[in-house]
């Protein structure tokens, strides 16, 4: 098959990166209509990128679904799409998942390390970062081998690009590929992403300032001044806020971290104007201060506390903060938590925007699909009263409908295929 340039700007006949042009099928008619990416496989191996991030960002880019893990190679993705669309496609890919920031050499290996994604070139030996913010990203992260084991479909891609070529034509990233468990994963990132950067300028400034001019802004922890706080908190936040646990932040009897975050939000609000002023920076740092930036419990205060009536839009400009902080399925929860009674007990008058809500933190990838189902099949009394709890998932139903039906258009393709 005739292969083009893996740069298709580099017009040179002996450029050494090579690629086949994608092909592509359409198959089927009317809903059922999709696109098979007929030798995605190949191209894969050519980038020495798994299919999956290749498929995926295809999805994303053209907001249609895409099956990243088939049972039988056969790469879908809803929708008819041309083979010269997805080409086009393809070069976005390459120039944001492949090449070298630096030298724009396609000879990348892909790192990842402490949720940061670089490619390291062995053309150049330049470590440069993947933007964080784009989906494909997000993607990769939460679809990072575990506990040293390798990703086995870009292994696959690696070893049969080697017996292709022989090992004698170099493809991207198949070079001083290391063995040492995560080759992908494991090097450590070139800089950090870009809400990590401005905390540690403005952790440095703070550092650098004897003191602090408006002293408004500095947290008084005395045990009467956090007693203060504290009682300025509604009621039904200082109740969620209760630790289950006391030895892990403090006194049972005392106000916790947690109070004393979520209150310095509610004053920091009042005093600027609006919570929508106060900056992720400020947010991360003051819970740092307080310990608690890694507590899956502080997602429940966040949730509650740096949203107002247009948490819709809200949600999105919050992101980078967010996705900083909800490491785990256990953030995702009590981040849901907190939506729950943000939107359910605290302003009930937003309990129809729920649907809206949930598509703006999916949409966002802030919380995974796993998650909202889970959350959406049992009403809970954790963090509001049991009616209030039914009320929100009933308001719910439209976006859970919508959700289990996309996952329901990706099973029923992948049995078509099966047969």
């Amino acid at each position: 098959m005739a292969t083009i340039n893996i740069r298709r700007d580099v017009t040179d006949p002996f450029y050494r990166y090579k690629m086949e042009r994608l092909l592509s099928k359409i198959e089927g008619k009317g809903n059922g209509i999709k696109t098979v990416v007929v030798n995605l496989n190949s191209v894969a191996q050519s980038l020495s990128r798994p299919p999956a991030y290749v498929i995926k960002y295809f999805g994303f880019e053209l907001g249609a679904q895409a099956n990243a893990k088939p049972t039988d190679d056969r790469w879908i993705i809803n929708g008819a799409h041309d083979a010269a669309k997805l080409q086009d496609y393809l070069d976005g890919f390459i120039s944001k998942f492949v090449l070298c920031k630096k030298c724009k050499n396609p000879e990348t290996d892909v790192n990842i390390k402490d949720d940061k994604i670089t490619l390291d070139c062995k053309a150049c030996g330049q470590r440069t970062d993947v933007d964080s913010r784009l989906k494909l990203s997000t993607f990769i992260l939460r679809n990072n081998p575990k506990n040293g084991k390798k990703d086995k479909s870009s292994k696959k891609a690696r070893r049969e690009q080697k017996k292709t070529n022989g090992d004698k034509d170099a493809s991207p990233g198949d070079s001083n590929q290391s063995d040492n468990g995560d080759d992908e994963v494991a090097m450590e990132a070139g800089s950090d992403d870009e809400l990590t950067r401005r905390i540690k300028a403005d952790a440095q400034k703070i550092e650098a300032e004897d003191e602090i001019e408006d002293d408004n802004w500095a947290v008084d922890v005395s045990e009467e001044a956090v007693k203060a706080r504290a009682k300025d908190l509604p009621d039904d936040l200082k109740r969620s806020l209760v630790l289950e646990d006391a030895d892990e932040d403090g006194e049972p009897d005392g106000p916790s971290s947690y109070d004393q975050l979520g209150s310095w939000i509610i004053s920091a609000a009042a005093e600027k104007g609006g919570v929508a002023k106060i900056s992720d920076v400020d947010i991360y740092m003051k819970a740092k201060e307080f310990g608690i930036e890694s507590k899956h419990k502080t997602l429940a205060v966040l949730a509650q506390t740096i949203f107002d009536e247009k948490i819709v839009k809200q949600i999105e400009a919050r992101a980078p903060l967010l996705k900083k902080m909800l490491t785990s399925e256990r953030h995702e929860k009590a981040f849901m938590g907190g939506v729950e009674r943000f939107a359910g007990k605290d302003h009930p008058e937003l309990i129809a925007q729920v649907p809206a809500i949930l598509l703006s933190l999916y949409q966002n990838d802030l919380i995974s699909e796993d998650v909202l189902k889970a959350w959406g099949s049992k009403a809970s009394k954790k963090y509001v009263d049991l009616a209030t709890s039914k009320k929100v998932r009933k308001a719910a139903e439209p976006f859970l409908e919508w959700l289990e039906n996309a996952e329901s258009e990706d099973e029923s393709e992948s049995e078509e295929d099966d047969e």
